[in-house]
C-alpha cells in the first residue's frame, strides 16, 4: 500500500515527500468557506463537558447530491450558546466546492451544549433528518423540504441526562429506523467535588469520579413518534459511561446488535435475541476489556471487516498511555484483542484518540485507518497548542498496520466524519476540534487507483438501506462494506459506501438487504457514483 502525506493549504508538511500513487490530504476548511469554531463553554469551574467536545455530521439536507456539514456546538453551563451550525455545499449545481452558512435560514438546529450528531430518514419521506444529543437536552429535527422542525417533544425522545453518541438502526425490520442513544455520567455538575492532576494542580475530574448510567433505546412507531423500550428490551440491565456506539450484526444471525464504547467502564456488546430483547455479552465474548483485563477510556469506535471473513471487527480509541484497541471477530461474535500484533499499540500510547474510521484512502483495496487525536491534559500535548495533538494515519502493509504520517497540525480533535465531500470518488474528512477551528481534509489520490461509490435506495421503508451490506467481487478480490452513518466519535458519516479497487475496471455487486434478502447487480463499471435500487437486480443465493 503506498504511503501518503498530509498537506496544509497546498503546502507540504513536515518535510514529507509524496511517493508515486500517493494520497494527499489537504486542509481546506477556510479556503472553501467551512469556517466554524467550537466553543467548549469553559467557565473556570473545570466542568467535565468542557473537555469532551462535540461531533460533526455529513448530511445531504437539500437532496441535491452533495454532502452538507452540520457542526454540534458547545456552550457554557446554563446558557443557550451560539447554537449548532449548518453549512450548505455549493458543489451542486455550481460545480465548485464551497460552503455557505445557512444556519439562520435552515429552521431549528438546536442550542445549548450539543455533543453527538446522528442522521437518518426517520419518516421515509426521502429527506434526511437529524438527532442531536447533548448535555441536559437532546433534539430530534425533522427535515421538511430542507427546513428543520423541532419534533423532540412530540416524538418522545427528549432526555435531561448527558448523552453521547447515537445510532439509527432497524431493530425489528419493519422499515422504520429505531434509535439507540448512549448516556455518559451523572453528578458531573457537583461543584463540591474537586480533582487534582499528577502535579497536584486543580484539574478536570475523571469520569470515574461520577456515576455511570444506562443507555436508552427507542422504537420508531412510524408516525413521527418513538417509544422508549429501554426496559422491555433489556438495555437497562447494565450501566456504563457511554460515548461511542455502532450497530451491526456481530454474530451473523441477521439481527441488529449494538456495541458501546464506555469511558473507563467495561464496554457493552448488546446481542439481540429471537424475542427482540438484548443481552449484554461483551465479557463472555471477549470485547469488554483489553487483553490485560482492564477497562479503558473508550471514546470512539468503528467497525469493518478487515480480515475478510465476512464479520465486522472492532476498533476503539483511548486515553494517552492506553493503547487504542483492535478486536477481531471470529464470525460468530467472539472477539480476540490483537492490537499489538497488528501494529496499533505502541504508536498510539502518546495520544488521546477520538474520532476514527477504517477507509481506503489510496484506492489499493485495503482499509486504512485514520484517527483524530486531542488531549484532555496539557501534560500530554505536543507543541505550543494547549491540548493539541497530531492526527494519525495507518497504512495496511503485509498483514499489519504501519503508521505512515502524523499531521503537523496539532489540534484538539474530537468528532470526525468521513465521506466523499467533493464527489471525486475518494474519502475526505471533517473534524470538529474542541474549543478550536474545524478542519476539512480533502483527499486526492495522485496517480491512479479505480474506485466505486455505491448508494442504496430501498423500496418502502428504510430508503437508504441502513444496515445493509454491500459486497463487491472484482479481479482484485472480494470486499464488503456495511451501510451506516454511525461510529467514529459523536459523528455521522456518508451513508454511501466507498470502495478502492486498484486496477479493477468492473465489479459484480451483491447487496444483502436488512432482513437477509440478497440481490445481485452484475458488471457494474467503476469510477462512478452508482445508485442501486432494491428490486431492480436479480436474486442472489
Amino acid at each position: 500500500m503506498p504511503r501518503f502525506s498530509v498537506l496544509l493549504l497546498g503546502g507540504l508538511l513536515a518535510g514529507c515527500s509524496p511517493a508515486p500513487d500517493a494520497t494527499d490530504l489537504r486542509e481546506s476548511a477556510q479556503t472553501t468557506g467551512l469556517w466554524f469554531v467550537h466553543d467548549a463553554g469553559r467557565s473556570g469551574k473545570l466542568l467535565l463537558p468542557e473537555i469532551t467536545g462535540s461531533g460533526v455530521g455529513l448530511i445531504d439536507y437539500d437532496s441535491d447530491g452533495d454532502l452538507d456539514v452540520f457542526f454540534a456546538q458547545g456552550a457554557a453551563p446554563g446558557t443557550r450558546g451560539e447554537g449548532n451550525r449548518l453549512f450548505r455545499n455549493e458543489l451542486v449545481p455550481t460545480g465548485e466546492l464551497g460552503f455557505v452558512d445557512v444556519s439562520a435560514t435552515a429552521g431549528a438546529l438546536g442550542d445549548g451544549f450539543a455533543m453527538g450528531v446522528s442522521t437518518a430518514d426517520i419518516d421515509n419521506d426521502g429527506d434526511t433528518d437529524l438527532f442531536v444529543s447533548g448535555v441536559g437536552r437532546d433534539y430530534l429535527l425533522r427535515n421538511d423540504d430542507s427546513t428543520f422542525v423541532d419534533i423532540t417533544a412530540m416524538a418522545g425522545v427528549d432526555d435531561p441526562r448527558w448523552n453521547g453518541s447515537a445510532s439509527f438502526a432497524d431493530i425489528d425490520n419493519d422499515g422504520d429506523l429505531d434509535l439507540f442513544v448512549t448516556a455518559y455520567v451523572d453528578g458531573w455538575s457537583d461543584q463540591a467535588r474537586g480533582c487534582n492532576n499528577q502535579t497536584g494542580a486543580e484539574d478536570y475530574c475523571s469520569p470515574g469520579n461520577f456515576e455511570p448510567t444506562t443507555d436508552r433505546l427507542y422504537r420508531n412507531d412510524g408516525d413521527g413518534r418513538f417509544r422508549d423500550i429501554t426496559a422491555v428490551s433489556g438495555i437497562d440491565a447494565a450501566a456504563g459511561a457511554g460515548l461511542g456506539v455502532v450497530a451491526g450484526d456481530f454474530n451473523g444471525d441477521d439481527r441488529v446488535d449494538f456495541y458501546v464504547a464506555n469511558d473507563q467502564t467495561a464496554n457493552h456488546l448488546w446481542l439481540q435475541t429471537e424475542t427482540g430483547r438484548f443481552t449484554e455479552q461483551a465479557l463472555m465474548r471477549g470485547s469488554a476489556y483489553n487483553a490485560d483485563g482492564r477497562a479503558e477510556a473508550s471514546m470512539g469506535v468503528t467497525v469493518a471487516d478487515i480480515d475478510g471473513n465476512g464479520a465486522d471487527d472492532l476498533f476503539m480509541t483511548h486515553l494517552n498511555n492506553e493503547s487504542n484497541t483492535l478486536y477481531l471477530n471470529d464470525g460468530r461474535g467472539a472477539f480476540r484483542e490483537v492490537t499489538d500484533r497488528f501494529g496499533l499499540g505502541s504508536t498510539s500510547l502518546p495520544y488521546t484518540g477520538w474520532g476514527a474510521n477504517w477507509v481506503d484512502l489510496d484506492h489499493d483495496t485495503d482499509l486504512d485507518l485514520y484517527i483524530v487525536n486531542g488531549s484532555v491534559m496539557t501534560s500530554a500535548t505536543q507543541g505550543e497548542t494547549p491540548y493539541g495533538q497530531h492526527n494519525q494515519s495507518y497504512d495496511w502493509v503485509e498483514g499489519r498496520y504501519e503508521l505512515t504520517i502524523e499531521t503537523s497540525l496539532a489540534d484538539n480533535g474530537r468528532g470526525a466524519a468521513f465521506g466523499d465531500i467533493d464527489n471525486d470518488g475518494d474519502i475526505d474528512v471533517v473534524v470538529n476540534n474542541n474549543n478550536g477551528a474545524a478542519r476539512l481534509y480533502l483527499n486526492s489520490v495522485d496517480g491512479g487507483g479505480n474506485w466505486l461509490v455505491v448508494r442504496l435506495q430501498g423500496s418502502g421503508g428504510n430508503r437508504a438501506g441502513i444496515g445493509a451490506r454491500v459486497e463487491l467481487q472484482t479481479a482484485a478480490g472480494t470486499f464488503s462494506r456495511r451501510v451506516a452513518t454511525d461510529g467514529s466519535y459523536a459523528s455521522a458519516g456518508d451513508h454511501r459506501v466507498h470502495f478502492g479497487l486498484a486496477d479493477s475496471s468492473v465489479a459484480d455487486i451483491v447487496v444483502r438487504w436488512p432482513g437477509g434478502e440478497r440481490e445481485a447487480f452484475d458488471q457494474v463499471s467503476v469510477n462512478q457514483h452508482v445508485v442501486l435500487v432494491r428490486g431492480t437486480g436479480r436474486p442472489a443465493p
